[in-house]
């Protein structure tokens, strides 16, 4: 503001110099800790006014030399302000580092304290996009191992007393304190945030590889990023690999099994899988060797397996499709309105059927109600599984002689009648 009022009053010195002379004296480069103060203008200077055009150009330039200072210096106590370093005491050991906006990701540092118990406390700043260090993947790894002991322990808890134990009953049970044990799974949680972020790179071009296999490139994130944290918990350090290395593998299988599992709507056994894989990638290169679609000889032995597999693994592995899918671009018709079914569900066979139970429930309206219940139960006239006559004998506890003498009975009962004409029609 300083700056622009100093170039106004320079391009139109007439139109501010009343107000340039009210100012009383200007301080110099040497005042600048002190704040420009400007004072309202005197009756006694509102009668003198000053028109020499120099005079306004020298204390033009002498505005903007001083806004311009200013501004230096108020950088210049911010970033002294920033600077830190490292301070000890009270059992805290407190690692502060220079914050620096780099593409606004903000590098913060990490804090390691010790409680009155001897036990190691991290706690960690703003969460970072950047690759860790060396001394940061073994803390974060280390606090994911103690993590996961904690978590082994909960599980046994839970199987032995049959529901999942309190906070109090967990700590009691791993021998430490409620607030330790909180601050531990706290630790845990942000390692696995931390880590997840810094190498969320890795994971979305090992994922990206794998696309168009049954997953959409979401869900091959999703599984990678549970492989890096099973890597990480079994990382060590000491070793002398970087993390991003060893947990290379772990994102890999992990996307791999997803696919052999989740990809497809009935699951195919793993070495289904493998040939699965090696029979497409045979016809990829067969058919850019030849031109054209390759047989299943052709791919047989170009893979050395036998002709029965390639064709077997080939018909069974096909994409499943929906009978409710459109078949013209209408979407007026499905599948399943086109598709003939068996014999038994055309309409004729339907009504036929139908006519047929009805006419058998007649007929068994002529018997008594023990020998209607005999014939349902040995012929299945009720839909169910037939019985034997000892089977239906221990039902109605009867002895298997006395069901079949009724069951014989009953027949006998049925040939008399004049229904039986119409049953016979139904056989034709």
């Amino acid at each position: 503001m300083a700056i622009a009022t100093a170039i106004a009053i320079c391009s139109s010195p007439s139109q501010y110099s009343p107000a340039i002379s009210s100012l009383q004296t200007i301080p110099s480069l040497k005042t600048l800790n002190h704040p420009l103060v400007l004072l309202p203008p005197s009756p006694s200077s509102a009668s003198g006014l000053v028109s020499d055009d120099a005079w306004v150009a020298a204390t033009a330039a002498d505005a903007v030399a001083l806004a311009s200072a200013a501004v230096e210096a108020a950088r210049a106590a911010v970033w002294a302000a920033r600077e830190g370093g490292e301070e000890e005491g009270g059992g805290c050991r407190v690692v502060r580092v220079r914050r620096k906006r780099r593409r606004g990701v903000e590098a913060l540092g990490m804090v390691e304290r010790w409680n009155a118990e001897g036990a190691r406390e991290v706690s960690f700043g703003a969460a970072s996009s950047r690759v860790l260090t060396p001394k940061e993947e073994a803390e974060f790894c280390l606090c994911l191992k103690e993590g996961a002991g904690l978590e082994a322990a909960r599980r046994g808890i839970s199987g032995t007393r049959g529901h999942e134990p309190t906070s109090n009953q967990w700590a009691k049970a791993v021998g430490m304190k409620r607030m330790s044990l909180d601050k531990m799974l706290c630790n845990r949680r942000e390692s696995r945030e931390r880590i997840n972020r810094s190498y969320r790179k890795l994971v979305v071009s090992i994922a990206a590889s794998y696309q168009g296999r049954g997953l959409s490139l979401q869900d091959l994130i999703q599984e990678g990023s549970i492989g890096l944290l099973r890597g990480a918990e079994r990382f060590d350090p000491d070793r002398g690999y970087k993390l991003s290395t060893y947990v290379y593998w772990w994102i890999r299988q992990a996307i791999v099994r997803a696919i052999a599992n989740k990809s497809r709507m009935i699951r195919l056994p793993g070495s289904i899988c493998e040939m699965v894989a090696k029979i497409a990638e045979g016809r990829t290169v067969l058919s850019r060797r030849l031109r054209r679609l390759p047989t299943y000889d052709e791919i047989a032995e170009f893979i050395d397996v036998n002709v029965s597999i390639v064709r077997l693994v080939s018909e069974k592995s096909r994409t499943p499709i929906s009978i409710d899918q459109a078949v013209t671009s209408q979407g007026c018709m499905t599948l399943q309105e086109i598709m003939p079914g068996p014999d038994e569900t055309t309409p004729e066979k339907m009504v036929k059927r139908q006519l047929m139970k009805q006419e058998v429930e007649r007929a068994l309206n002529t018997l008594c109600e023990r020998e209607a219940n005999i014939l349902r139960l040995y012929f299945g006239l009720n839909g169910e599984t037939p019985l034997s006559f000892e089977e239906i004998g221990k039902l109605m506890k009867l002895s298997r002689e006395r069901v079949r003498q009724i069951n014989s009975i009953a027949l006998s009962k049925l040939r008399q009648t004049s229904l039986v004409d119409c049953l016979k029609l139904y056989n034709m």
